[in-house]
């Protein structure tokens, strides 16, 4: 399996509601340390496909904007906003309140 397609297996398991981080999802695909990666693997995703690319966010509770993202990354916070997700002033996400625990073991 491809190390995107891991990726996108992590990704499509947060609920809606929820948020993770890039090194998170990294880490629960098990490509440690490469959250570059993940980001790369998501800024691929056609918004079409079933990937909720939306639900992950940077380590410090903000959606990552890029120039590259045509859009994309006002569309993120409308749909995070539409799955109940709040952001405060600062435009951040408050990461104790929707970070996703997944159950391991």
């Amino acid at each position: 399996m491809s190390q995107y397609n891991c990726i996108y297996d992590v990704v499509r398991q947060i609920p809606p509601g929820k948020v993770a981080t890039y090194g998170q999802i990294a880490d629960l695909a098990g490509l440690y340390g490469k959250a570059r990666l993940v980001g790369y693997a998501l800024f691929r995703v056609d918004i079409k496909q079933d990937i909720p690319w939306q639900r992950v966010i940077n380590a410090k509770g903000e959606i990552s904007y890029s120039f590259g993202r045509q859009g994309g990354d006002y569309l993120q916070k409308v749909l995070l906003e539409e799955e109940g997700i709040k952001f405060k002033s600062n435009g951040k996400i408050d990461l104790n309140q929707y970070r996703w625990q997944p159950n391991i073991g």
